[in-house]
């Protein structure tokens, strides 16, 4: 009887997290973002209505050490959020693709925003300036930042999020992404009604 008990409470406990639906977010938008395993999914979108916000992101900047960098920079700006490291291979062939939807986008109130994660500042520093990306990168080696994206595996990398003006998640792709696949994203976040 107390083993019955005990696997009812932990069905119930588990029942209680779980969603409705394929999203790898809550349902129920407007409360905080939490990622749910997508069960194989490597692209998902969020409309509007299913959205959670992203808040209190903020390290350290790759490339000016001392100063702080986040998304309280980027107030009603499109943020394309790109989880990157120099030892990554897919990251490395996608870089020039996020730095033209950053040069294509800019007008729009897009801003690309790198997180380096497990990697050297010097590593990741070079890696950055040798390939002219202009747009900024948060320097975190731990991937503490990540915390933020709440239950996001730390893991995933390269890993690119799209959000909205209100820094809500829009997108989420879980692989390397192309300037000709992910721009199309970006422009049509980017004109949503503010």
């Amino acid at each position: 009887m107390v083993r019955f008990g005990l696997v009812a409470a932990a069905l119930a406990l588990v029942a209680g997290c779980a969603t409705q639906g394929d999203d790898a977010v809550s349902q129920g938008g407007g409360g905080e973002f939490t990622f749910v395993s997508p069960g194989g999914q490597t692209r998902i979108f969020y409309p509007p209505e299913q959205r959670g916000r992203v808040s209190g992101m903020s390290g350290d900047s790759l490339l000016e050490p001392g100063k702080q960098l986040g998304l309280d920079d980027f107030k009603d700006q499109v943020v394309v959020l790109n989880i990157w490291g120099s030892w990554c291979g897919p990251c490395r062939s996608e870089a020039d693709d996020l730095q033209a939807v950053q040069d294509k986008t800019a007008a729009q109130g897009v801003q690309v925003l790198g997180i380096n994660v497990r990697d050297s500042q010097s590593a990741a520093a070079d890696f950055h300036r040798d390939r002219g990306l202009t747009y900024p990168s948060i320097f975190d080696p731990a991937g503490r930042t990540l915390l933020a994206l709440r239950q996001f595996p730390r893991s995933t990398v390269p890993a690119t999020i799209v959000l909205d003006r209100q820094h809500r998640v829009a997108a989420v792709f879980l692989t390397e992404m192309l300037e000709s696949e992910l721009l199309p994203e970006v422009q049509k976040v980017a004109a949503e009604p503010r």
